[in-house]
């Protein structure tokens, strides 16, 4: 992954390389296909300093912030773009952790469930294996797991409650869920205020066969 940026805006280097770092860490850090990075991956943010503008030379300046949003909004939609990309990728899965110890726990939790090839495979296949997920999400290396108090929801459809099945689902209303191609799952670990968010997609067919007929 090579992602370059540039803007005239007047920005100091320092607060250029602050603004790009918190990005970084709401977009590019957050997203996954199969967990492989390579040594080359770079971001890079270039700002000229020509636009006719005050310059940003501290986090408090006015500018900083409206800056920062828009910044914020390219590297979001660049990051996901990566991911609508993927080899072989037929889904956009959007997993939400929230109510984890802290943000550490609920990143940890996010990955092992978008990095399980389990997982994945479901995705692909749109099987509403939910039995998966919570196996990924039991795992985790995290502490203080409460498994009577994790919910789980996916599409909008309410699959687990308080550690045991909604009274409401069914395995049709899991299917409609899991069909579409973008899913959105909802992990609520019920502990505390820790959340995050990871990007990513399924693993199908053509992931194996697009790696395996070529040489980097």
């Amino acid at each position: 992954m090579l992602a370059f940026i540039g803007t005239d805006a007047a920005i100091a280097q320092p607060v250029l390389d602050d603004l790009l770092r918190q990005s970084v860490d709401q977009s590019f850090n957050c997203v996954t296909i199969d967990g492989d990075t390579s040594t080359n991956d770079a971001c890079v943010l270039m700002a000229t300093g020509k636009a006719d503008m005050p310059a940003i030379e501290a986090l408090s300046d006015p500018e900083f912030g409206a800056f920062s949003k828009v910044l914020d909004d390219v590297l979001a939609g660049l990051a996901q773009s990566m991911i609508r990309d993927g080899e072989g990728a037929t889904k956009f899965v959007t997993i939400e952790v929230t109510g984890a110890v802290d943000d550490q726990d609920a990143r940890e939790v996010a990955f092992t469930v978008a990095h399980s090839p389990l997982v994945k495979t479901a995705l692909y296949a749109s099987d509403p294996n939910w039995g998966r997920i919570l196996a990924a999400v039991g795992r985790a290396q995290v502490e203080d797991l409460n498994t009577d108090r994790v919910g789980l929801t996916i599409n909008g459809t309410r699959i687990l409650e308080n550690g045991e099945p909604s009274p409401t689902y069914t395995e049709e209303a899991g299917q409609r869920a899991m069909d579409p191609p973008e899913i959105r799952i909802e992990i609520d670990l019920g502990s505390a205020s820790g959340a995050f968010t990871v990007w990513t997609s399924d693993l199908s067919y053509d992931y194996v066969r697009i790696n395996a007929e070529y040489r980097s």
